[in-house]
């Protein structure tokens, strides 16, 4: 039976990637193939989907959402489930889920508007001083290292502001104590940005246990995982849920 759910999930994979990816083909053939590239070949997108952190009718806040790629990829979940080819040995699909999106960089809300029109809201802002909307699951994925230490603890307390009673951080860090490994992540993301932004953001890092400590100061019961399987990183996903009383 195991058997079978895998490779009902193995064929569901490669139509939640087209249908997610599709929608950026009316920016042209960059944004299609980084939604892509990113979609297929990061492991955390297809964790969310087939573990449920994503609850059905979730108000997701995605912080840091780039071009809107998890935004994209839910909304490709919910018609597959609506086709009736959700995997059956996945958790329940994110139907009618609602993303607000905030990301600091211009061009990619552009090309998030382009891709998925009203399907999603998204907000040109800094998360050091944008108002966060009441969310039931926050989202942050390798966007805190880019401020420093007191700016991330800040914008922590603020995720814990606007979640509502239950409700989940999913948040993914590279864990500072694998040096050569988080050494070559800083690598790589100041790389990217250079490519995609043209400049260079400071970054600044933790160790896993020091990430766990702040969140458990804040009322969230916190499990990690890795999350960076087939690539050369040190990524983990906290999923950090508000303690109940």
């Amino acid at each position: 039976m195991s058997a079978v759910l895998h490779a009902a999930a193995t064929e569901a994979w490669p139509a939640l990637l087209d249908a997610a990816s599709q929608p950026y083909l009316k920016d042209g053939r960059f944004a299609w193939g980084f939604a892509r590239g990113k979609l297929g070949r990061d492991p955390v997108f297809r964790h969310l989907l087939s573990e449920g952190l994503i609850a059905p009718r979730a108000r997701v806040l995605d912080i840091g959402c780039g071009q809107g790629l998890l935004a994209s990829l839910l909304r490709a979940a919910e018609q597959l489930h609506a086709q009736g080819l959700w995997p059956q040995g996945w958790a329940a699909a994110p139907a009618g889920a609602r993303v607000t999106g905030l990301e600091l960089v211009q061009r990619d809300v552009d090309r998030a508007r382009t891709a998925l029109g009203d399907a999603a809201e998204f907000v040109c802002a800094d998360m050091r001083s944008a108002a966060f909307p009441e969310a039931d699951v926050a989202v942050l994925l390798d966007v805190l290292h880019y401020v420093s230490a007191g700016d991330q603890d800040a914008v922590l307390a603020k995720v814990r502001r606007a979640l509502s009673p239950g409700g989940v951080l999913l948040l993914r860090v590279a864990d500072a104590a694998y040096s050569r490994r988080f050494a070559f992540s800083r690598w790589v993301d100041a790389a990217v940005m250079r490519v995609r932004h043209g400049r260079v953001l400071p970054q600044c890092g933790r160790t896993l246990p020091q990430w766990i400590a702040q969140l458990q100061s804040l009322g969230f019961e916190v499990r990690s995982q890795p999350m960076s399987q087939g690539t050369p990183f040190a990524n983990v996903l906290l999923v950090a849920r508000v303690a109940s009383r």
